[in-house]
């Protein structure tokens, strides 16, 4: 069973996420974007898919998948 995080591990996390997506300075716009444009996360998402089907969207991902697959360092 998985132990639920605190909102610190969460926040730290994310910030991990965005950086390691989007490098230091794009990951402080893209929060800086949010806090100051309203965002209705909601509404975000049904807009984010619209007009694409399940089989467009699945390949999307899988595509995405494999890009960052290739993008890791080898252990």
């Amino acid at each position: 069973m998985l132990t639920p995080m605190t909102d610190s591990e969460i926040r730290s996390k994310g910030a991990a996420a965005l950086v390691e997506s989007l490098g230091a300075v794009e990951a402080e716009r893209f929060i800086t974007l949010i806090l100051r444009e309203p965002f209705d996360y909601t509404q975000w998402r049904k807009s984010l898919f619209e007009g694409r089907t399940i089989e467009e969207i699945s390949s999307a991902a899988a595509r995405l998948r494999e890009e960052m697959e290739q993008e890791k360092p080898a252990r």
